[in-house]
Order: C-alpha cells, then structure tokens, then sequence
C-alpha cells in the first residue's frame, strides 16, 4: 500500500513538467517568433518606403536615424519623427504584389 503512494507522488511532479512545456509551447515561443518578426521588420525598413504608423498616418520615409531608432515620415500636412516601432505595416510591398497581378 505504501508503494502506491509513493508511485503516485511522482506522478504529480511529471504532470507539472508536462503542463509547464505546453505552456512554453503555446504561449513563449509564439511571442518570441512575432518579436523576431517586428525585429526583422524595423531594421528592413528603407528611405522612401510608403509606410502606415499604429496611430494610422499613411506616409513616405525620408530619413532614418539607426543611432536612436528614429525615422522621419513625409505626410501630406508634412514631416512627422517618430520610433520605428510606432510603423504597423509597409504599403510598398502591397502595392508591387497587386500591381504584378
């Protein structure tokens, strides 16, 4: 009888090791494949790129300062500097898919 109880302790210390890598699966490595996106994404980006921010202002890239991680934005009302994280997506890879098709 004692033995079942000792077998069964185990048990419990495998179901935690077991709960902790789906854990990892489903949440660490998906937040590490976007941050690698983003990552890949922000040091991609060019002079002249048609770009739209998270705040929604479409515009062009004039300049970009890899010292602070600062880009300038050409927009209609004019010239915008703001942290390249604030850039959602780019609109010149977009318009050259379409313009293809």
């Amino acid at each position: 009888m004692m033995q079942i109880f000792q077998a069964t302790g185990g048990g419990n210390f495998t179901l935690l090791i077991l709960m902790f890598g789906i854990m990892f699966l489903f949440l660490i490595l998906p937040q590490q494949r976007r941050a690698k996106r983003e990552r890949k994404f922000k040091n991609e980006l060019k002079k002249g790129d048609l770009v739209v921010t998270k705040g929604g202002i479409h515009g062009k890239i004039i300049e970009l300062n890899d010292s602070n991680d600062t880009c300038v934005i050409e927009t209609m009302a004019g010239k915008v500097k703001m942290e390249r994280s604030l850039i959602s997506h780019e609109m010149s890879k977009q318009r050259t898919t379409t313009a293809k098709k």
